[in-house]
């Protein structure tokens, strides 16, 4: 390794240490909970009364992480909570009415919409916008990976272990642990076998396919 180098490691371990003294001294009376080695970088917005934060979590710039606690005459109590190790890369639209639950150890890419708010349309001569919302929770299981451009709608439950591929719209429903999935809307195309220690080809339900090993 050359001067270069190690020059450049060392400012990088010196600039760490620095956002996260930064992030403990402004946002430690502000959060619900902060826990240890976190790093916030320069949020958009962050409603901090409603947000817990565990250890080791990494928040990219331009996040928007908010919590609604009041919407026309509705009153909420919205809960979003990060886990332990969680990193979420930047450009976050996160909004809660309900609850949240990123869990330990998943990886968010850029520019990810997750949102257990719903807008629905039911008088057609008024606006989503001016209608009363729904709320519906959504749960991300530990270790998932989300890529770039993915959607989270209401009402999802994401298992362990499980993939959303890049640009996809994941619906209300329960899925799986170890599932990868893909499309708008999004469907489970492989799933883990614990039992064969293979990845095997599903339904779009989950259910493994007869013989279809990938």
């Amino acid at each position: 390794m050359n001067i270069f180098n190690k020059i450049a490691k060392f400012n990088r371990k010196l600039y760490i240490y620095y956002r996260r003294v930064v992030t403990n001294t402004y946002y430690k009376s502000l959060l619900v909970e902060l826990g240890s080695k976190v790093i916030i970088e320069s949020p958009l917005l962050m409603t901090c009364e409603h947000i817990k934060i565990g250890n080791g979590v990494y928040l990219w710039p331009n996040l928007r992480i908010e919590g609604v606690s009041d919407y026309l005459e509705q009153k909420f109590n919205p809960s979003i909570e990060i886990g332990n190790d969680v990193s979420i890369q930047q450009n976050l639209h996160l909004t809660c009415a309900g609850q949240v639950i990123i869990k330990k150890g998943t990886a968010i890419a850029a520019n990810v919409t997750i949102t257990d708010i719903i807008h629905p349309y039911l008088d057609i001569d008024t606006p989503p916008s001016k209608q009363y919302l729904e709320i519906s929770n959504v749960t991300i299981g530990e270790l998932c990976n989300i890529y770039n451009n993915s959607i989270i709608l209401p009402g999802v439950t994401l298992g362990r272990n499980s993939i959303v591929s890049a640009n996809s719209v994941v619906m209300s429903g329960v899925y799986p642990d170890y599932a990868v999935l893909a499309g708008a809307p999004a469907k489970i195309v492989k799933r883990y076998c614990v039992e064969t220690r293979r990845w095997k080809k599903t339904n779009f339900d989950g259910t493994f396919l007869t013989q279809e090993d990938v």
